[in-house]
């Protein structure tokens, strides 16, 4: 088998073998393939796409080029959720302890924020203590004993996807379906979920800025997934303006626990009684996602939810009394308010801009070491399709300086105030084939 000759099969736009998939991704994994042959072959994929078969195929040699975590001793049926990221996207912290309240095991591996985008861990890490550096087997034994647990990312994951993607970065082929959903849906399995429930964004803050583009690739996602055996489903979600009210990672911690209190903000509770469904119904303890909505609705009612996340977090080394005293997490020296201009409706908050100007005051990181803020951020008191007053006060910025003048030039031009407007539908479809 000759590399030249897979890239001009799928150059010519024919579909390549599981076994041309694996000599290639074996190949590139243990650098006999070249980059620029991987590069070649990459560009064909990205204008040539792959079927069903496949992208399965590259998906599986992927999760088999490294680590896998073996979870087959923790009892029950295990459901992972991912996200394709946005900004304020507080949802695992609420979704694990919630989904954990009614018996579904979740062992939940998640990762740092680089960029504009949050990172479980990091705000996680607002509670003194909390420590995800555990052994598997203290993993494993967590989640039978409580159903919850997080851990940080492996290194040993996928190797060739963290090797492909890095070429893809540089190559002009990040933005392909196939190559996306093989990437994403390979660390899932490889992270050892029995059922996956994906949500997709699309908008200003998502990868995936047209619903068009958020749809094909979740169906490629559900695809892939059932294809090899992992019981699939996903939503699209709206990103165009950020999720919740809180950006920053103890403000959104806090948000986090008058979720589960029962007093969050309406779309971020809706968006978790949504995944959280799917995740009951794939680990079957729910026949319908009515019941299981239900189900996690008494959860929260009857203070199940939260006192989960507490025995969650003393469990990992953290500071349980936080969820009844948030004020002792890490918070700024000021809060500035950033009021309105005129009259009027909201008509745009554009996500990612508000995720950068929160990464500016400290919250996210610009490169990978970056020291992050954990008390800084963005409140937003307005969100789309909201009337506001002159001189109302629409978000608060807190920072711990004073020189915010850039912070305020983005904002200022990141949020539109018009005589009409209506709130963004929040939960665009859901996709099971």
């Amino acid at each position: 088998m000759r590399m030249i000759d897979i890239i001009e099969k799928k150059r010519d736009g024919k579909s390549l073998t599981k076994e041309e998939i694996e000599f290639f991704v074996n190949g590139y994994t243990h650098g006999e393939v070249p980059d620029y042959q991987a590069s070649s072959l990459a560009m064909a994929i990205f204008f040539q796409d792959m079927n069903d078969e496949e992208r399965a195929a590259l998906t599986m040699s992927m999760v088999n080029s490294g680590e896998k975590i073996d979870l087959s001793d923790i009892n029950g049926i295990k459901v992972d959720k991912h996200s394709t990221g946005g900004v304020g996207d507080t949802t695992t912290l609420v979704l694990a302890p919630l989904v954990a309240a009614v018996g579904v095991p979740v062992a939940k591996m998640s990762g740092r924020g680089l960029g504009h985008t949050g990172g479980t861990i990091d705000k996680l890490e607002s509670v003194k203590g909390f420590n995800v550096e555990i052994s598997e087997k203290d993993f494993i034994k967590l989640v039978n004993d409580n159903q919850v647990a997080v851990i940080g990312q492996s290194g040993n994951l996928t190797p060739a996807d963290k090797k492909l993607y890095a070429l893809r970065d540089v190559t002009g082929t990040v933005n392909s379906i196939p190559l996306i959903a093989s990437s994403i849906m390979s660390k899932k399995i490889a992270a050892g979920a029995d059922a996956i429930v994906l949500d997709v964004k699309t908008g200003s803050g998502a990868f995936m800025k047209t619903l068009d583009d958020a749809e094909a690739l979740a169906h490629a996602m559900v695809r892939i997934g059932n294809n090899v055996g992992r019981n699939t489903m996903a939503i699209i979600s709206d990103m165009s303006q950020p999720l919740g009210n809180a950006i920053g990672n103890a403000l959104e911690l806090k948000e986090a626990i008058a979720t589960l209190k029962g007093i969050g903000p309406k779309d971020l509770t809706e968006l978790v009684l949504t995944l959280g469904s799917q995740m009951v119904v794939l680990a079957e303890q729910a026949t319908s996602l009515d019941e299981a909505r239900q189900m996690l609705i008494d959860a929260i009612k009857t203070g199940k939810a939260l006192n989960k996340f507490k025995t969650f977090l003393s469990n990992q080394g953290g500071d349980d009394s936080i969820v009844d005293s948030p004020e002792k997490l890490p918070s700024a020296k000021y809060q500035v308010e950033f009021k309105a201009k005129k009259d009027g409706y909201i008509t745009e908050i554009i996500a990612n801009e508000i995720g950068v100007a929160s990464m500016i005051l400290g919250a996210g990181r610009q490169t990978k070491e970056d020291v992050i803020d954990l008390g800084v951020g963005i409140v937003l008191n307005k969100k789309v399709g909201e009337h506001v007053e002159k001189g109302e006060n629409i978000l608060t910025i807190h920072t711990n300086t004073k020189e915010i003048d850039d912070i305020l030039y983005k904002l200022d031009n990141s949020i539109t105030i018009e005589s009409k407007g209506e709130a963004p539908t929040l939960i665009h479809k859901i996709i099971t084939e």
